[in-house]
């Protein structure tokens, strides 16, 4: 019962050390794995949009997609010993709502989800799979290993599901309204931050003390919001890019 106790314990924790480092095989396995199955479903896309059970497809990843995210809290209430609570675990960001909004837009085909999923993914969520800063301390042989892998893996491939099946695609309206929902969440973490003392969320407050692709931002929250908004434009130009290039092209073709 104790070798039991003990390996929930452990499973389910996080240690003490750094467990996880980037640029490892446990850092790109996952994301070639997911870049395997978003290939799988480009070459499969025809199939796909024939298949009779297709809609079984897009509940089961909805499912699955929910599921990841949700497993994150259910981890943190059934592990007081990580002594959960508001300074880093409220749901208070990019990857985590992205998730969810994918989540109904695999269900109900909704292009608005769509837009605010694409841009959020493909410009913030990204930093997350470059440098996954939460798993430091929680290595391959931890549940929050595959819990954040899943969570943030399961997003690209239902974007990529409705591009490729669902013929889905962004617009610059799009990006507009991405860009808004964005900022709404952007003034939440900033008061959220200021109330709670320790509080860091959208990486507003300072950078993080494991290595990240966000320590090149600078201390001061004035030129580290004015560099975060420059950056995440620029993300925002690069995701719709391809699209743009794909119209233009369509348009002297046209003429």
């Amino acid at each position: 019962m104790n070798a039991i106790k003990n390996f929930f314990l452990y499973f389910f924790g996080e240690g003490t050390e750094q467990e996880f480092a980037i640029f490892t095989l446990a850092h790109f396995a996952p994301i070639l794995l997911m870049i395997g199955v978003i290939l799988l479903i480009f070459w499969k896309r025809e199939a796909l949009q024939r298949y009779k059970h297709e809609e079984t497809i897009r509940y089961i990843l909805a499912f699955a997609l929910i599921i990841s995210d949700m497993a994150y809290y259910w981890r943190l209430v059934g592990s007081p010993w990580l002594h959960p609570g508001p300074v880093e675990n409220l749901p208070i960001g990019v990857c985590g709502w992205a998730v969810i909004f994918c989540s109904f837009m695999v269900v109900g085909k909704k292009q608005p989800l769509f837009d605010i999923a694409y841009f959020w993914l493909l410009s913030g969520s990204l930093f997350a799979l470059l440098t996954p800063t939460p798993l430091t301390f929680t290595g391959p042989t931890r549940f929050r290993f595959y819990q954040f892998w899943f969570e943030h893996t399961l997003g690209y491939i239902a974007i990529f599901y409705m591009i490729f099946v669902h013929k889905m695609r962004p617009t610059i309206k799009s990006a507009v309204r991405s860009y808004i929902a964005l900022a709404v969440m952007a003034v939440i973490a900033y008061f959220v931050n200021v109330m709670i003392p320790g509080a860091n969320y959208l990486y507003m407050a300072r950078p993080e003390s494991a290595p990240s692709v966000l320590d090149i931002l600078p201390p001061n929250f004035a030129l580290r919001l004015l560099v975060m908004a420059a950056v995440i434009t620029l993300m925002y130009g690069l995701a719709y890019l391809p699209w743009y290039l794909k119209d233009r092209k369509a348009k002297k073709q046209a003429s």
